[in-house]
């Protein structure tokens, strides 16, 4: 795992080579929770390597699941079956991880002990309520510091629910189902937008009945899981970082194997499209309803992208990468994206202090951002007004996250002279060897 403090990213011509990405962090984890769940040992291979898993996984293990770690990157975990979790004897660490402290509030609501989840100081700065409030009317009592963490549960026998969220919100969704297979009844979740649906897909290959209609998405209670020998996919947004370097920097050529090209997470594709860059998608295989295969990018032109709200919940992990784009070129604006604000970092304000700090054009918009183009400051940009911004190199402050600092990393290769990337080390949380496959793909 990285200990890198800072990084020095040398500017570069192009990116090229072949690589694979670690497993999907968002599938890892929910494969791990299942599995927790599931009658039998489980055996998943390739799963993510980063410290945010490692904390759903160590969170596990204080609930009574027995994990073995093998050499190979594969993890067996021998489950307890539903509703049978063991009562930790003292607080369970989720780290940096919102996923981890969200979907584990569900698994926790329905079990008959009290719980305490605790985190890092950027996660106990995550907004909680939004999953606090459809568990406690299922019928648990979760005790809150103004709607953070850390997350007091008291598990009581629930009830389904129909939960109309207001915030698309992957983590509220999969919280709430997880919840609701311990629950009488059915429980149906209603979302404004699509969002990711790894949760729906892994249930189902764990053996739940899940039924899913456009936005609507329902489980029923007391249904029991079986155990599964899986194979996580590559991390289509850890690939992104990759794809932008290779959209932005014409006569580049990288090529992705083995990545997850789940329909709900792969929108990029279009907006690199749109920029310029030629895209190749190819689908090899699927396992447990997960589509993989290969993606080819090659840059050509840039233009300028403008990402509209109703984009932002398919894109959502990858606007950090996308915004790296204008630093080789063109423009990026991004409108409705206002839960950038309550990610690891504040990532609009982050992400245009690095920006700037690299001499890259940078302003920031209460809801997004515009990266590239004239800076003045205020008004709106059209789409045309793109022209090159001078990037001179400086440093930037990744400020603890780990895509804020793979994002200012790939927009210091456009740079005149060196920058450094201040809090490097944060890489680690989702793609430990991220700077060592950098020096790789540009020597």
């Amino acid at each position: 795992m990285s200990t890198v403090p800072a990084a020095t990213i040398a500017p570069a011509r192009h990116v090229r080579g072949r690589v694979r990405v670690p497993g999907d962090k968002s599938i890892s984890h929910r494969y791990a929770l299942a599995a927790a769940l599931a009658d039998g040992q489980s055996r998943v291979t390739n799963f993510a390597p980063g410290a945010d898993c490692r904390s759903t996984l160590a969170c596990l293990r204080q609930l009574g699941i027995e994990i073995d770690e093998h050499a190979s990157g594969a993890m067996t975990l021998l489950g307890r079956g539903m509703g049978r979790l063991g009562s930790p004897a003292e607080p369970l660490d989720a780290g940096n991880s919102g996923t981890t402290m969200r979907l584990l509030a569900g698994l926790l609501a329905a079990h008959g002990f009290v719980s305490r989840l605790v985190g890092d100081a950027s996660l106990s700065r995550r907004p909680m309520r939004r999953v606090i409030a459809p568990l406690e009317r299922m019928g648990c009592r979760i005790e809150a510091t103004e709607g953070h963490a850390p997350l007091t549960i008291y598990g009581a026998p629930l009830h389904g629910i129909i939960h109309r969220a207001d915030v698309p919100s992957a983590q509220v969704k999969s919280a709430v189902l997880l919840a609701g297979l311990h629950a009488d009844g059915s429980t149906t979740v209603v979302e404004p937008a699509q969002t990711r649906d790894h949760t729906e897909r892994a249930l189902a290959a764990f053996g739940a009945g899940v039924t899913a209609e456009g936005m609507t998405v329902t489980v029923a209670g007391k249904q029991a899981l079986a155990a599964q020998r899986l194979s996580v996919p590559g991390d289509f947004s850890s690939a992104a970082f990759w794809m932008v370097a290779a959209a932005a920097l014409p006569g580049s050529r990288i090529e992705i194997e083995e990545v997850g090209l789940n329909p709900t997470r792969t929108a990029l594709v279009g907006v690199l499209q749109r920029f310029g860059a030629r895209v190749h998608v190819e689908i090899t295989g699927s396992e447990a309803g997960e589509p993989r295969g290969t993606i080819v990018v090659e840059g050509d032109r840039t233009d300028a992208i403008e990402i509209s709200p109703e984009e932002v919940p398919g894109l959502i992990d990858e606007l950090p990468a996308i915004a790296a784009l204008a630093s080789h070129g063109g423009e990026v604006s991004v409108r409705g994206a206002a839960e950038l604000r309550v990610k690891e970092s504040d990532r609009i304000a982050t992400l245009v202090a690095g920006f700037r700090g690299l001499g890259i054009s940078a302003d920031e918009r209460p809801d997004g951002f515009v990266v590239g183009g004239p800076s003045t400051g205020t008004g709106p940009r059209s789409a045309g007004s793109s022209r090159r911004a001078p990037l001179s190199g400086g440093a930037a402050d990744a400020c603890g996250d780990h895509r804020m600092a793979m994002a200012f990393a790939i927009a210091a290769l456009a740079g005149r002279s060196p920058s450094r990337i201040l809090g490097a080390d944060s890489v680690a949380i989702s793609y430990p060897s991220f700077f060592e496959t950098l020096d790789r793909l540009v020597a």
